[in-house]
Order: C-alpha cells, then structure tokens, then sequence
C-alpha cells in the first residue's frame, strides 16, 4: 500500500515507522512549508496535519479519489460538509477523533457504563491530559467520551468549565510535558466512587490504529468510523 501523509511531526514519523513496519511505503510525506507536493501516486492518504489544514486536505483526496484517513481534530465545524463531499465525489472517508484501538475499546466501555449508571445518583467529571503541543482543549477524544455519556444518560451537553448543573458534564483539560493522552471518566457520590481511565504510553497506539484503519478502507467507498473498522 502507498500512502501519503499529510502532517509529519511526531505522529506522522510514527506512522511512517509503523506502516513501513507493515511492508507499506511512504511515497509522499506533506508538512506546514511543502510545496508543489504530488498524492495521485497514493493508493491511501492519512492526515495528522492541524485544524486549519485538515478540510482542505481531505477534500483534496475526494477530488482526487484517493481514500483519506483523518485523526486530526479542532475542525469539526465542518464534517458535514466533508461527508456531503465524500458522497458527492464517492470518495472513501475515516475520521476518528483516537485511532487507538484500545481507546475505542474505551469508547464502547464508556457508552455501557453511561447506560447502566442512568438511573442511579452519580456525579459525573472527567480529566483529560495531553502534551504541551496539542492545539485544541478539550481533546477530541474527551468529547466523543462526553458524546458517549450524553446518548446514554440524561445529561444535556459538556462544558470546559466547572459547573454545578446538573445536566452538564464538566471537562478538566491539562497540558503537560510528554504526556501522550489520559482520559479519566469519575462517578461519584457521597459513599463511593467508580473511575475508568485509559492511559496511552506513547504514540503508538494511535498510529498503529490509523495504519489499520487505511489497511481496511482499501476497496470501500464511503463514510465509516473505527466502530466499522473493529466490528464493534
């Protein structure tokens, strides 16, 4: 598999790493400064880039056929545009806020928990804490974990303030050096506490995750989540 990768910091070199690993090859690598780049040659592209350039660069591979793997978060405002563009052009589309397998094996847990502590009376708060280079706050893996919590519970929506509403999920974001991601989801009452958390060691979960996700799109035209992807 050729794959174009748009971003190459720390998690686009893992990446690299880890598909070439895989016996893929990395035939274009598209950072910040690259100019007068070529993906056409790409059977797969997978963007780790920013915010500000993960629109265009998903909608780039739509205009060229070419599937695209997306892990970067803080642009979301847009995804219905960019699945509208996926079915226009019949692209073939992944977006993950945490391509983690692990961490979407949280996801599921998450959800279950949720439903099962519904009609009992816990408190809800959780932590999530990234490196001092992540842009956005909270991660977006703390908001599909608020998400999960929202479908499954009477609570109305997040917020990254404290708050005593009780329909509102409050969110603590904290940045610290070489941290790779945790996320705590905390129950509590006035007799106990119960607490899921996952801890990412290092990146390369999340790129293993994102590898595997363009392995499985090969051939697929559509929109899908790592849900589809893990056949949970």
């Amino acid at each position: 598999m050729k794959i174009a990768l748009f971003g190459y910091g720390k998690m686009g070199k893992t990446i690299e790493r880890i598909a070439v690993k895989r016996g893929h090859e990395i035939v274009t690598k598209i950072d910040v400064n690259t100019k007068n780049y070529n993906i056409t040659m790409a059977d797969v592209a997978i963007d780790f880039s920013t915010p500000i350039a993960a629109f265009n660069n998903i909608n780039e591979c739509f205009s060229k056929s070419i599937p695209i793997i997306s892990g970067t978060t803080g642009w979301l405002d847009k995804f219905d545009i960019a699945v509208k563009n996926c079915n226009k052009r019949n692209g073939a589309f992944i977006y993950a806020s945490n391509f983690s397998l692990g961490v979407n094996l949280f996801f599921e847990l998450n959800a279950k928990l949720a439903r099962m502590m519904s009609n009992f009376n816990y408190n809800i708060d959780m932590e999530e804490i990234h490196h001092t280079q992540k842009l956005d706050a909270p991660s977006g893996t703390a908001i599909t974990l608020a998400e999960g919590i929202i479908e499954n519970s009477n609570k109305e929506k997040w917020s990254l303030n404290v708050t005593d509403n009780d329909n509102v999920i409050p969110i603590v974001s904290k940045r610290i050096e070489n941290v790779a991601g945790t996320h705590t989801v905390k129950y509590s009452s006035d007799v106990d506490e119960i607490e899921i958390k996952h801890i990412a060691q290092n990146r390369d979960g999340f790129a293993l995750g994102a590898v595997i996700a363009a392995e499985w799109l090969q051939g697929k035209k559509g929109v899908y989540t790592m849900k589809d992807v893990l056949g949970i």
